[in-house]
């Protein structure tokens, strides 16, 4: 199990990317933002931002997620994506009705995340070194 943990936590990134992307649909219709607007009612702009950031935070996070996978160890890699993961989603949900409460959902994550990039550079460090 433990090595297909970094597997799920991929594939549950997928799902996270396709809800931001499902709840930036359902407010343009819902606050009737013509395509291609970016602007327009503030509970779709929020809805926007939060697809954005996900996004970004993904981008970063997916490779340390496998790194630290690869060179350390695939289940603590797993749960630190775990951690990630539910930190994005606190984020997302409070963002959507409050901007100013995403903070400690963005903390979460980014405990999750930087748990991935020291295990990552530990590992790799390790590897580079043993040649």
């Amino acid at each position: 199990m433990s090595q297909n943990l970094p597997a799920l936590v991929t594939l549950l990134t997928v799902l996270l990317q396709f809800a931001t992307m499902w709840a930036v649909g359902r407010a343009r219709e819902r606050y009737e933002v013509k395509a291609p607007a970016v602007s327009g009612h503030p509970g779709f702009e929020r809805a926007l931002r939060v697809q954005m950031n996900t996004l970004e935070g993904t981008m970063m996070f997916l490779p340390v997620l496998w790194l630290a996978s690869n060179y350390e160890d695939p289940l603590w890699a797993g749960i630190a994506g775990l951690l990630w993961i539910v930190g994005r989603v606190w984020y997302a949900l409070a963002y959507l009705k409050d901007a100013g409460k995403r903070g400690p959902g963005f903390m979460i994550a980014m405990l999750g995340w930087a748990a991935l990039v020291v295990m990552s550079g530990i590992g790799l460090t390790r590897a580079m070194l043993a040649g």
